[in-house]
């Protein structure tokens, strides 16, 4: 691909007191090595809603941006982006910020936002009609208080037309790196991922893992051992009868306490821990999918693709060619 000839994207990063420190740099580190790869790609701007020289991030380390949002009043916007944190709620009371979010917005070519930075996009009235995503704690809490915002509690990122969201802290940077791939292509953005030591971009429609996986730890120690005993039996038979039958409990008690306990169903529980077997042994092994479904206990390599398209929206050969692809870049 030649050498841009135009001027470099703006990339404008908006900050506030309490902001979450990684939902800066995350973004901004995929942009900045892009540029490093493609000259002129690139220019980051990093914006402070507060009139200070610094600006202190939830972790307590201080950034020092560019300007002010009223010194960044003017000029046209290639990518906004809105960063999140436990700042938030204090900056969603800010009406000259939100403000400010909305006007930038309107000079942006595309608007985004990662982790909780959703809450001022949708505070902007930009989210209204429009599916979004944010850290999977916070999504109960941006349906509630803005019911026009269609949230989707999986997609480690989401993108309604020009308006992309993302989901927690290191999820902007899968978000950063799909619109590399947009600018500069598959082969740069590969690279980028590659320098970042993030093996496989990972694609917007992807559950965010860590939410199935962590959920509650069960108070019942019961629960506890038999968790632990399934990922070691995965090609075992984990229904819901099999399972309480070996805690020696009716399926209908051990149903409901799991779920209350977890915050999750067992076969819910149960397909992330066989996806998330199935996704390392397409990483690290040459297995075929047959081979990987039935060591999983997905049965069938059907089974297996309609999990990963219900659940990862691609199919196990494609997430295999994807992290293949970042390999070689």
């Amino acid at each position: 691909m030649a050498c841009p000839t135009h001027a470099p994207r703006r990339v404008v990063v908006l900050c506030f007191p309490g902001v979450q420190m990684l939902d800066v740099t995350g973004p901004s580190e995929v942009f900045s090595i892009a540029e490093r790869i493609r000259r002129s790609s690139y220019a980051l701007e990093l914006v402070s809603s507060a009139g200070d020289d610094e600006v202190e991030a939830s972790s307590g380390l201080r950034l020092l941006p560019d300007c002010t949002i009223k010194e960044a009043a003017d000029g046209s916007i290639d990518t906004l982006v809105v960063a999140g944190g436990p700042g938030v709620e204090e900056a969603l009371g800010d009406e000259r910020l939100i403000g400010w979010v909305a006007d930038a917005a309107r000079r942006s070519r595309r608007v985004t936002s990662v982790c909780t930075g959703a809450f001022l996009l949708a505070e902007a009235g930009l989210l209204d009609g429009r599916r979004a995503t944010t850290h999977w704690s916070a999504c109960e809490a941006l349906s509630s208080r803005y019911p026009k915002v269609s949230v989707e509690v999986d997609p480690i990122f989401v993108r309604d037309g020009a308006v992309c969201t993302s989901a927690g802290v290191s999820a902007g940077i899968d978000l950063a790196l799909s619109l590399v791939e947009e600018d500069l292509g598959g082969r740069v953005a590969s690279q980028v991922a590659k320098m970042l030591v993030l093996f496989v971009r990972r694609p917007g429609g992807q559950a965010q893992f860590s939410r199935a996986l962590s959920g509650q730890r069960p108070d019942d120690e019961s629960l506890r051992e038999l968790q632990a005993w399934m990922v070691d039996h995965l090609d075992c038979d984990l229904s819901v009868t099999a399972l309480s039958e070996r805690i020696h409990m009716s399926p209908r008690h051990f149903a409901r306490i799991f779920a209350t306990q977890t915050g999750v169903t067992p076969g819910r529980y149960v397909e992330s821990l066989r996806l998330e077997r199935a996704r390392v042994l397409l990483e690290s092994t040459s297995q075929t999918i047959e081979d990987i479904a039935d060591r999983c206990g997905f049965g069938t390599v059907e089974t297996l693709r309609r999990s990963f398209a219900r659940r990862l929206v691609v199919s196990p050969s494609d997430y295999r060619e994807r992290f293949k692809e970042a390999a070689r870049a």
